[in-house]
């Protein structure tokens, strides 16, 4: 499984996924992506087989409520995976690779993420709590 983080995300997590066994795991700004708008990404993503990891969650599988009904992932009819590593806003550098080994952990245990969204989310509240869930996009395969 190849791993792309997204530039909003620290470049530790691509050395972290590296450490745990993903040596082709990279970041945007590794492959010279910097800057790039979402949509002008996806055909990068698509081209390199990547699966995409990102905090970005609603731009690229839509409202939590209703996901695949937009984003950047809305009309793909094939995709090597998406992980959301779903926080508060300003998540910092621990919270980034705390989430981050929740879900390699996820993949140690089922690795194939093809058309699939693996989300990553620390709840909020006092009695925070990581939740995981997976599940297809697009819905009808």
């Amino acid at each position: 499984m190849r791993l792309l983080i997204d530039e909003c995300l620290s470049e530790e997590l691509a050395k972290l996924a590296r450490e745990r066994g993903h040596p082709d795991a990279s970041h945007v700004r590794w492959i010279g992506k910097g800057g790039t708008k979402d949509w002008e990404l996806v055909p990068v993503i698509l081209a390199g087989d990547w699966t995409f990891v990102t905090k970005n969650s609603i731009d690229f599988r839509g409202p939590a409520s209703a996901p695949g009904s937009a984003g950047e992932y809305a009309d793909l009819d094939l995709h090597a995976g998406l992980i959301c590593l779903n926080g508060p806003v300003g998540m910092d550098l621990d919270m980034q690779l705390e989430l981050m080994d929740v879900a390699l952990d996820d993949l140690d245990a089922q690795p194939d993420l093809v058309n699939q969204v693996l989300e990553v989310t620390l709840e909020n509240g006092a009695d925070a709590e990581m939740r995981v869930v997976r599940y297809a996009l697009p819905k009808d395969r």
